[in-house]
């Protein structure tokens, strides 16, 4: 159910099995999966649930709207505080920070901008804390009813990978689904326009800093592009391309999940770099080389934010004491929004 290649860091796991009605087939794929995120953190999934000309149509959506003037963008502005992550940021609006909290810290990260833009989606519906901020219909039509739709098509995903999880790590199937109920989700479109690759180089821009995710697994659709970098699990400090499998997510798990484990699983630095370049002409003096422009959609998996959680079953023992104490799944993701807004 899973597969190396000598070229990629992390494994390529088939989910195709895992919808057969195999038992057999269910507990390989689970297992495969348990495996690839104990020991890697991150997993190529193919064969998933994720038509093939819904991604082409998000991605569409994607750059359509990043197209558009930057007054319109800001119809739709990210609120200034972190915990209610909706909405347009713009160029270096946001920094991506790993485990810093206090604002002295933060704000010398802040120095060197996230070169990026954002746009944030999650449920909609009167019980939320945090609704959606959408730009006017009339200016982009389509836009708000296809991800409206893209962000149940993603929680079906979830749902089938929650399953595998919890039948890999050998707890009852429908596990982690009930502390996943709410769809207290994240859907960010992310693009990286063109930057000169010097500015990169030499750390005065960041695309985005090395990191860890927040809740309990990332759903990542990328382009073709590549700039994706994951942290080596034998050599700390060496980051390996992640680069586009056409037909995969790259799926990882975060924090929450890596914390609700134990640290059996494992939560991996990963970061965003410069992709391959394109040779720009500038003059007569030569060339200068500039990054391609990227886009991806990454869906934020995270624990119903009423939820507490304490360490799993099968986690701990009298050698293995807990590690963490239980803690509540809004603030927590709150604690880490807040830090980088």
């Amino acid at each position: 159910m899973s597969g190396t290649n000598p070229s990629l860091s992390i494994p390529v796991v088939d989910f195709g099995p895992f919808s057969s009605g195999r038992r057999e087939d269910a507990i390989a794929v689970g297992k495969a999966l348990y495996e690839a995120f104990r020991d890697y953190g991150f997993a190529y999934v193919s064969n998933h649930t994720v038509p093939q000309h819904i991604l082409d149509e998000a991605f569409a959506w994607n750059a359509r709207f990043f197209a558009l003037p930057q007054s319109v963008k800001e119809k739709a502005p990210h609120p200034p505080y972190g915990w209610w992550h909706r909405g347009y940021s713009g160029l270096g609006r946001e920094k991506v920070v790993q485990m810093v909290y206090d604002k002295e810290s933060i704000g010398e990260l802040r120095k060197v901008p996230d070169f990026k833009e954002s746009f944030e989606i999650g449920r909609d519906g009167p019980d939320t804390k945090t609704p959606n901020i959408w730009i006017p219909d009339e200016d982009l039509p389509g836009f708000r009813e296809f991800f409206t739709r893209f962000f149940d098509i993603g929680y079906e995903m979830e749902v089938q990978m929650l399953r595998a999880i919890a039948i890999g790590m050998g707890l009852p199937d429908e596990f982690f689904l009930e502390y996943h109920q709410r769809k207290d989700n994240q859907i960010r479109l992310l693009h990286y326009p063109p930057v000169q690759e010097s500015l990169l180089n030499d750390g005065k821009m960041e695309r985005i800093a090395s990191h860890t995710d927040f809740g309990t697994m990332t759903m990542l659709f990328q382009d073709s592009v590549g700039g994706l970098e994951v942290e080596d699990i034998h050599e700390k400090g060496k980051f390996n391309p992640a680069p586009y499998i056409p037909g995969t997510i790259v799926v990882n798990i975060g924090d929450f999940l890596q914390r609700w484990s134990n640290d059996h699983l494992r939560s991996t630095l990963h970061r965003v770099r410069a992709p391959p370049l394109d040779e720009t002409p500038q003059g007569a003096d030569g060339t200068q080389k500039m990054t391609r422009a990227r886009y991806s959609i990454p869906y934020f998996v995270t624990a119903d934010h009423e939820k507490v959680i304490d360490t799993l079953p099968g986690c701990f023992s009298e050698s293995d004491p807990k590690k963490y104490e239980p803690i509540n799944s809004g603030e927590y993701i709150s604690r880490r929004l807040n830090a980088t807004y």
